[in-house]
């Protein structure tokens, strides 16, 4: 039941979210596609869903779930092994002219720096979107950032005042000594390069997140993106120990429209979908929801959790993602 939106879903945003979600919101996490890009590999998500999702496409999907809201965003390429690289950039720097969309150039660490700079100053691209599935290192969910964030690739940042979305990997997350070494490294020889931590630093499971983020208590060009999180622990660390101004709402759009939720366990973390969950051996009447709408309810409780007034959720929402790229 992934892309649909049911009379349940519709209940918790009435009941739950209407109330808390601004009229603007910013979403700094999602992307666009074509099928067309993915050399006769689509992924499973992309495959039941449409076969194009340009800016028009993504916005009448977001609006099924947050329905009336004037949202603009930052999008990028859908990363997979076998995916064009050249098609999925023009695409998206053909989709990032529409008003209120701005795009990240899909990366590997095997491009070089000039044709990345190029790339980015020809495509009007304001930022960079690196992925663990293009490490050298393997297996890739061990990588460690400079494998698939090359330094000469973090120098190009710096240079053109570039974002850069970074899902960092390994299994302790943020928790990692070598990625706390990195990303502290990496922000302070880069001022300029700003990085957005996706997933509230890989904060699927919220205690890496929570352990790990005194680590970068300090540095004001490092961020966080709410996307695809169901735990509110990693907020609330985010909140209470860089502060509500580095945290970005994110939809993670098309994951935001799979039905499902994500659950810490032991030292890693897992997916309960309708397809890896019996349901019918519940004690009650369990039904999933879609995770965007369980994200939005994870950062709800975040907010009350943390005291955050009305105007404060307003920056998490819109206001700080339109400061970072100056489209207040």
């Amino acid at each position: 039941m992934d892309w649909q939106l049911l009379e349940r879903d519709r209940e918790i945003w009435n009941r739950e979210l209407a109330s808390f979600v601004p009229p603007r919101v910013f979403d700094s996490h999602l992307h666009l596609y074509e099928s067309s890009h993915f050399n006769g590999k689509v992924p499973a998500l992309c495959a039941t869903g449409p076969s194009d999702v340009g800016w028009d496409v993504f916005q009448n999907k977001i609006a099924e779930i947050m329905p009336d809201r004037e949202v603009t965003g930052l999008a990028f390429g859908f990363p997979t092994p076998t995916v064009d690289f050249k098609a999925a950039n023009d695409f998206l720097a053909r989709e990032s002219k529409h008003i209120g969309a701005l795009g990240q150039m899909l990366i590997n660490p095997a491009m070089d720096p000039d044709f990345i700079r190029e790339t980015v100053q020809r495509d009007g691209f304001v930022g960079l979107k690196p992925y663990h599935i293009y490490a050298s290192e393997k297996p890739t969910f061990d990588a460690h950032i400079p494998s698939f964030l090359p330094e000469a690739q973090m120098q190009v940042a710096h240079e053109l005042g570039l974002s850069i979305t970074l899902h960092i990997v390994r299994s302790q997350a943020l928790a990692d000594p070598s990625n706390q070494e990195v990303l502290r490294r990496y922000a302070t020889k880069y001022p300029n390069a700003r990085m957005i931590l996706a997933h509230a630093a890989r904060g699927f499971n919220p205690h890496h997140t929570v352990v790990g983020i005194e680590s970068l208590r300090g540095l004001r060009n490092v961020w966080f993106d709410t996307s695809a999180v169901t735990d509110c622990g990693a907020y609330e660390a985010i909140i209470k120990v860089i502060g509500h101004d580095r945290l970005m709402y994110g939809s993670d759009f098309p994951v935001s429209h799979i039905r499902g939720r994500c659950v810490g366990l032991g030292d890693n973390f897992l997916w309960l979908t309708p397809e890896n969950t019996k349901l019918d051996a519940a004690y009650a009447n369990v039904q999933f929801t879609l995770v965007g709408i369980e994200s939005l309810r994870t950062l709800k409780v975040a907010a009350l959790a943390c005291g955050l007034s009305d105007e404060q959720v307003e920056d998490i929402f819109f206001g700080n993602g339109a400061a970072l790229f100056d489209s207040r």
